[in-house]
């Protein structure tokens, strides 16, 4: 069981987050779950804001991408239970980035690694990194995250 495998590595899902605008965090369709785009909010703080490459660190920026992903599992546990996870197949992350910052794939590993960390095997997706020039509320990294459901 996934929650299991989260006590194991002493990893803990944190509140939903709550929107910032008109949408929901999560939302099933079929056999798969959606997230909205997660902003690496702790307790309902940014830790860090600003462009990755000039106010933020690509080592800084890949944390932050780690607690996004968190935080969209949460939302997805909300909303249909970690258990029912029976696999992670997309990851889309977006990086704030300073001009010429190339590293956006290393950023959203932060993502990646957590998943696999988590799901084993099921958390290999598909993935996209993509460069932004801004965020919302300022935040250096946005992550999304479409899982599979078990049955």
């Amino acid at each position: 069981m996934i929650s299991d495998r989260l006590k194991e590595l002493g990893i803990s899902l944190p509140p939903v987050a709550a929107p910032v605008a008109a949408y929901v965090p999560a939302i099933q369709v079929g056999n798969q779950v959606w997230t909205s785009g997660q902003l690496p909010f702790v307790d309902g703080v940014l830790p860090a804001t600003g462009k990755v490459g000039w106010d933020v660190t690509p080592e800084q920026a890949e944390s932050l991408a780690r607690t996004a992903t968190l935080n969209a599992l949460a939302a997805i546990d909300d909303l249909v239970g970690i258990d029912n996870v029976a696999r992670v197949l997309k990851v889309t992350g977006f990086v704030a980035s300073a001009e010429d910052f190339q590293r956006q794939p290393g950023v959203v590993n932060g993502a990646s690694n957590v998943l696999g960390e988590i799901f084993g095997e099921a958390g290999k997706h598909a993935r996209s990194a993509v460069g932004v020039y801004e965020l919302p509320l300022g935040s250096p990294v946005e992550i999304e995250l479409v899982v599979e459901l078990v049955g």
